[in-house]
């Protein structure tokens, strides 16, 4: 079995000591300190720790994380089956049945049976630096996650819970499309709908609609939806209404996850679904869409050791407008940088590290929220070119 002790990283934040593992989501309206991981297909995992400290994330060690070779990468979906979804998506809006579908592959890549994601959460965060970026690690419950995600899912706070929708990705600003924005308008109003049946009547409002972000190596649109929890809803009512995020499914909700289930080949995990924690006793907590993640997937050997596997999921918003090739590219974009990093080769990146141009940590965490007052100034977003990865049938 291997040896690594539970632990939970957000952010400055460092959780250790576990105290208890449920799949029950109202013991996050319990007390204690929660770090929850709640995978696409519905899979939750709440952990309870006894400790959490304040603490940066450390500098990589060298030899610490052995990521996968670049062309170690193969594709759930190849080119090919990549852009017939998209085609096929588009003869579904076509008959009316769905106006925008989230269409992902799963990318794996083989790793050493001791690594650890932590490890890895150092080196992203030296070489993609994330908003919601954190570490789940819980071997012995089949939770071992590293983020970079920069999309935050759900925001609480007493009665108060926002979220962050990304919908419109592109290497600068000036290559975003009409295309984009109609996107997110579209996502924006499938999220209020989402938290409006769990919020008092009235008071879900949007303050920021389609606010352009600067992460490394892309911008996204991002949009902002406020409500305020009604008298009884608690995390349970929330997550029933609002999972999975809007933003990785599609509108109507209930479609696209059917054309989703029948076109994907692959489960998508942690990818897609929520992670975060929750400080119950201070009714506050914060869950990111599960994008921009690894995982590791373990096989047990006959000596209690087996292989390990290193995923990572890439998507696209298909519409009416969308290019089947052009939706391949975006998820080539997505991918790039973060298979790039794992692999080891963040030592290009190191600029974003030293110079904070780009919106990341806990400084991103303040730009985003300084934008919905309309305050926050913009960055600079660099290009990255590296290879997405080869494909497999």
């Amino acid at each position: 079995m291997l040896d690594l002790a539970p632990l939970a990283r957000f952010g400055d934040r460092v959780a250790t000591g576990l105290a208890d593992v449920t799949s029950d989501p109202a013991a996050l309206d319990s007390t204690g300190f929660w770090a929850v991981a709640a995978d696409y297909e519905g899979r939750l995992t709440c952990a309870r720790f006894r400790e959490v400290r304040r603490e940066p994330v450390p500098a990589p060690v060298p030899g610490a994380w052995r990521g996968p070779a670049v062309g170690d990468w193969t594709s759930s979906l190849d080119r090919a089956a990549y852009t017939a979804g998209v085609r096929r998506i588009r003869e579904h809006i076509a008959t009316g049945e769905v106006y925008q579908v989230n269409l992902c592959r799963v990318l794996s890549a083989p790793v050493a049976p001791d690594a650890d994601v932590d490890a890895l959460t150092a080196v992203l965060a030296r070489g993609n630096p994330a908003p919601y970026a954190g570490t789940i690690r819980l071997p012995a419950h089949g939770v071992e996650i590293a983020t970079a995600s920069p999309e935050l899912f759900l925001r609480r706070d007493g009665r108060v819970v926002e979220s962050g929708p990304i919908k419109g990705t592109a290497r600068t600003e000036a290559e975003l499309l009409e295309k984009d924005y109609a996107e997110n308008v579209m996502i924006v109003d499938l999220v209020r709908n989402d938290i409006g049946r769990v919020c008092t009547t009235g008071s879900v409002t949007v303050p920021d609609l389609c606010a352009v972000e600067k992460h490394p190596g892309l911008v996204h649109l991002v949009s902002t939806v406020r409500g305020e929890l009604r008298e009884g809803a608690g995390w349970p009512e929330l997550l029933d209404a609002a999972f999975p995020a809007g933003s990785i499914t599609g509108a109507p909700k209930s479609s696209a996850l059917r054309i989703i289930s029948d076109l994907e080949t692959a489960p998508r995990g942690p990818y897609c679904g929520g992670i975060g924690w929750v400080d119950a006793d201070r009714g506050v907590g914060e869950l990111a869409v599960g994008i921009r993640t690894f995982w590791i997937d373990r096989v047990a050997g006959g000596s209690g050791e087996g292989a390990a596997v290193l995923r990572f999921g890439a998507g696209a918003g298909i519409t009416w407008d969308s290019d089947p090739e052009g939706e391949w590219r975006e998820t080539e974009l997505k991918a790039a940088r973060l298979l790039a990093v794992a692999s080891g080769r963040y030592d290009r990146y190191d600029r974003y590290a030293e110079t904070g141009t780009s919106e990341d940590g806990e400084e991103g965490r303040r730009r985003h929220r300084a934008r919905s007052a309309g305050t926050a100034p913009g960055g600079d977003a660099a290009e990255d070119r590296t290879p997405a990865g080869r494909t497999h049938p």
